[in-house]
């Protein structure tokens, strides 16, 4: 069964900086009024760190990349080899409204799907393979999406707020720019019963202020 009724597919072709990639994701959190999945690059060598992980263990783990701060939970990922991509659930609707490990089941399920036509086999973790690692790929939690002995494919950080349900996912399986987009398609066909190609235009302003004032700000990135 669709998580959605209908969904608004963004590939978005520009890829941005780790701060830019992060306020681009709550601007569409507070504008949008039905549900968005937003596939994405990055400019540059970044990693991102969940809202309470510690920027020290990030930079001791990886060398010469630069550092984000999420606004969503989840451990630290390095983005110069994965596909990443965020759901947008407004508030109102019945994934916002979820518990955290049923928005998660649902998502992720359907990540699965998608990656199943790729002939990439991946099944919900239990929670049994947890390491309590703080690289978010060397620690599966309860379901994160894990291969056939154990490893970890596929995570998420969320965050809840008026506005809805913030999902920024990363699957350990990179692809080009052909997959992605067959790879975005097949997801929202998974995601929705009924579901478009769009485009957004964040205006730069309000981008720019959210960078400023927090993603590109050295008081929130090394908060922790």
């Amino acid at each position: 069964m669709a998580v959605f009724e209908q969904l608004r597919l963004w590939m978005d072709p520009v890829s941005r900086a780790g701060p830019e990639a992060m306020a681009v994701d709550e601007w569409l959190l507070e504008t949008a009024v039905t549900p968005v999945l937003r596939v994405y690059g990055w400019r540059g060598n970044w990693g991102s760190i969940g809202y309470f992980g510690k920027l020290a263990e990030a930079q001791a783990a990886f060398a010469q990349i630069d550092w984000v701060r999420r606004w969503t939970g989840g451990g630290t990922v390095d983005h110069r080899a994965d596909w990443t991509y965020t759901v947008i659930a407004p508030a109102g609707g019945k994934l916002a409204g979820a518990r955290g490990s049923e928005s998660y089941r649902l998502l992720h399920s359907a990540v699965a799907a998608a990656l199943r036509a790729e002939r990439i086999d991946s099944r919900l973790s239990s929670g049994a393979e947890q390491t309590g690692a703080a690289l978010c790929f060397e620690n599966p939690v309860s379901h994160d999406l894990v291969d056939a002995g154990g490893r970890k494919l596929a995570g998420a950080g969320q965050r809840r707020t008026r506005h809805g349900l913030l999902h920024q996912g990363s699957v350990a399986v990179p692809c080009e720019s052909i997959i992605s987009q067959e790879r975005g398609e097949r997801l929202a066909s998974v995601l929705a019963d009924m579901w478009r190609i769009d485009d957004f235009h964040p205006p730069q302003a309000i981008i720019a202020q959210k960078i400023g004032t927090r993603y590109g700000c050295g008081k929130w990135t090394t908060r922790c």
